[in-house]
């Protein structure tokens, strides 16, 4: 069964960092490209950074050069690493990835504030 473990979130102050981590299971990790997205208070969930199976990555407009995402075949995981954080970046942030259908990790919330 195909599983994504979403971690590494926590309270920052603005100009802080976190890495976020997605440990996945039950696929061909290398084969498929895997995503972050997150959710603020009342807000639809938004496409935060996207790393494709050779490497590729882009990037949403209000988080590029600030958030960097990166995986790691051998360990089976993607990463976020989430630099000069602001307030607006509060949110639950989750991984997914498509396969047969849209999967989701169970979110890490992310705070920023003083």
């Amino acid at each position: 069964q195909v599983q994504l473990v979403d971690s590494g979130g926590g309270l920052v102050q603005p100009g802080g960092s976190l890495r976020l981590s997605c440990a996945a299971s039950g696929f061909t990790f290398s084969n498929y490209e895997m995503r972050w997205y997150r959710q603020a208070p009342g807000k639809e969930r938004e496409f935060v950074a996207i790393i494709t199976s050779a490497g590729g990555r882009n990037y949403a407009d209000s988080v590029k050069g600030r958030f960097t995402i990166s995986r790691d075949n051998a360990k089976i995981t993607v990463y976020l690493q989430m630099n000069s954080l602001k307030p607006e970046d509060t949110a639950v942030y989750y991984c997914n990835v498509v396969r047969d259908r849209v999967y989701w990790g169970q979110g890490t919330q992310v705070t920023v504030s003083s």
